[in-house]
C-alpha cells in the first residue's frame, strides 16, 4: 500500500509522487468540484489555471444523483442555466461520465498535475477506481457515513478527510473507523462563503496535538486569500480552495471560490510564507555578518 512515509515526529503521507506533511512543501489543491457546470471545456480551463498557478493537484466531486438527491427533492422543479427542470435532472447535467473523466485523466496527465475527487456515494467510488486516482477526499458532509468511509479505506488509497460541520466526537469516530495511517485531516468550516469569525484557524494546532500521526491541513471557503495564508503560517501542511473562472457564474460554490488571478497570488505567497517561517532555531545568517560587524563596531565606539 502506498503512503507509509509518516513518522511520529514528522507525519507524512505519499500522494502520487509527492510527500505531504511536516517538513515538506505545502501541498496545494485547487478544488474544481462542480464549478465546471458540466462543461468539459470549462474543466480544462480550470485545470490550466491550476497548472499556471503552480498547484499540486485538482479535485473534482463525483455523485450518483439518484443516490445522493433525497427522494423528496428529486422532482422539485428549479430554474437552471438550461431552463426549468427537476432537481434530479439538474444534478445529472453537472455530472461527468466515464468518457469525460477519461479525458480529464488524459488531460491532467498531459499537463502533469495530479487529480482526484470526493465521492459522495459508494457507486461513485467504484466509478472512480477505474481511473486509479492518487487519493480520495472524504467531504465534511460524508464524515459520518461509516460505510462510505470503509469503502474508501478498502481502496488502499490515502484519504483526506474534511472536518466542517462536525463535532469533535464525530471527527474522533471517523478517525477511529479509518485508522491513522495514510490519513490527512483538513480543518474546515462548511459555510459558503465563510465569515472570518467562524474560520477558527487555531483548530489547526488543536488537530495537530490530537492526531500527531496525521498531516493536518486547511480547506477554506472564505472570500479573500489572507486566511489561507494565515493557515499556512499556523502550520497547515496542505491547503485546498475552490477555484472558478468567474465568481459570478452559476453554482452554489462559485461565491466562495478563487478566480485564477487570485489563485496565482495565493500560491506565490504560500511559497514565500513556507520559506519565511523557518525552523525556529535562532541563527546569525551570512547576510547579517557585514551589518553585524559594521553596526556593532559603531555601537561600541559610541559607548566607549
Amino acid at each position: 500500500m502506498i503512503g507509509k512515509g509518516w513518522t511520529m515526529q514528522k507525519p507524512r503521507v505519499q500522494i502520487g509522487k509527492r510527500l505531504v506533511g511536516e517538513g515538506e512543501s505545502i501541498f496545494i489543491i485547487a478544488e474544481i468540484g462542480i464549478n465546471h457546470n458540466g462543461s468539459l471545456d470549462t474543466a480544462k480551463k480550470l485545470i490550466d489555471g491550476a497548472v499556471l498557478a503552480g498547484c499540486d493537484a485538482v479535485k473534482f466531486q463525483k455523485r450518483t444523483p439518484e443516490l445522493c438527491v433525497p427522494k423528496e427533492q428529486q422532482d422539485v422543479v428549479r430554474d437552471t442555466p438550461w431552463g426549468r427542470m427537476t432537481y434530479l435532472e439538474y444534478r445529472y447535467m453537472v455530472e461527468f461520465g466515464e468518457k469525460d473523466y477519461g479525458e480529464i485523466d488524459r488531460y491532467c496527465g498531459d499537463r502533469k498535475i495530479m487529480w482526484f475527487a470526493s465521492c459522495w456515494d459508494e457507486e461513485s467510488v467504484n466509478f472512480l477506481e477505474k481511473f486509479n486516482p492518487v487519493c480520495y477526499k472524504i467531504s465534511s458532509a460524508a464524515l459520518t457515513n461509516s460505510e462510505l468511509l470503509l469503502k474508501k479505506r478498502r481502496t488502499g488509497k490515502p484519504l483526506i478527510i474534511s472536518t466542517g460541520m462536525s463535532t469533535e466526537n464525530e471527527i474522533d469516530t471517523a478517525v477511529s473507523i479509518l485508522g491513522r495511517e495514510d490519513v490527512l485531516i483538513a480543518h474546515s468550516t462548511s459555510t459558503y462563503p465563510c465569515p472570518a469569525e467562524e474560520l477558527n484557524l487555531r483548530m489547526i494546532q488543536t488537530l495537530k496535538q490530537k492526531f500527531p500521526e496525521c498531516p493536518i491541513g486547511y480547506s477554506g471557503h472564505e472570500t479573500g486569500l489572507a486566511p489561507t495564508w494565515a493557515a499556512v503560517a499556523m502550520g497547515a501542511t496542505f491547503v485546498e480552495r475552490h477555484i472558478t473562472l468567474d465568481r459570478a457564474m452559476w453554482g452554489s460554490d462559485q461565491a466562495a471560490s478563487v478566480e485564477i488571478g487570485g489563485l496565482i497570488r495565493l500560491v506565490q505567497n504560500i511559497r514565500d510564507i513556507e520559506k519565511a517561517v523557518g525552523d525556529g532555531i535562532k541563527k546569525v545568517y551570512e547576510s547579517e555578518l557585514g551589518p553585524r560587524k559594521r553596526l556593532r563596531q559603531i555601537r561600541e565606539k559610541m559607548t566607549a
